[in-house]
């Protein structure tokens, strides 16, 4: 198990992840996490949800539709 701990960063409130953490994650300085709640807590992805849904939805009606897109590209 890790621990983080809550420090001051400037004139804000941060937390520093250890460097196995941000590999685990595939993320570095600059890149933006999601802080999702879930049953279970909080959740840090570097995931979008809300891209996640949009994907799922148009995955859906590219099998659902297949026979109409086959046609529009033509």
């Amino acid at each position: 198990m890790t621990t983080l701990k809550v420090t001051t960063v400037g004139n804000s409130t941060g937390l520093v992840l250890p460097k196995e953490i941000l590999q685990h994650l595939r993320i570095s300085k600059g890149d933006i996490l999601y802080v999702i709640e879930t049953p279970n807590g909080i959740e840090l992805t570097p995931y979008d949800p809300q891209f996640g849904a949009q994907m799922d939805a148009a995955e859906q009606i590219m099998r659902d539709d297949r026979d109409v897109l086959k046609k529009l590209s033509e």
